[in-house]
């Protein structure tokens, strides 16, 4: 299959959860802090690191790294919206916690995508 139309077809499936989970995890905590936006990159990035791994050790294809890697995670995952969330805090006076989303989001991030790879590792 073409390798935009995977592309696509994994986006059509993650901008709609990411929609719908930034929303269920800001509802439930409703606070100021972006949770959702970080649940949603933490989610991706984790998805990234499985698909990348099994990818990288030969389990996986090429084409399922465009759909679920570009395509899904891609689309589920923010780095705009996290921006403008930290610009937002910053321009309410909310320094402390911009600062936390900065540090939170780039730590569980990595822990996130660190721990997919790990568990490709175990599995493939």
């Amino acid at each position: 299959m073409n390798g935009a139309v995977l592309v696509a077809v994994g986006a059509v499936v993650g901008a709609p959860l990411r929609f719908l989970t930034d929303r269920a995890v800001q509802a439930r905590y409703g606070s100021d802090f972006p949770w959702g936006t970080l649940a949603v990159n933490a989610l991706g990035s984790l998805v990234l690191g499985l698909v990348t791994g099994a990818v990288a050790s030969g389990a996986a294809s090429g084409q399922l790294q465009l759909l679920v890697g570009t395509g899904f995670c891609g689309a589920l995952t923010t780095y705009s919206t996290f921006s403008y969330e930290t610009l937002r805090l910053l321009e309410t006076g909310a320094r402390g916690w911009a600062a936390a989303n900065v540090a939170v989001s780039l730590v569980v991030g990595m822990a996130a995508v660190y721990a997919g790879a790990g568990l490709a590792g175990l599995l493939f």
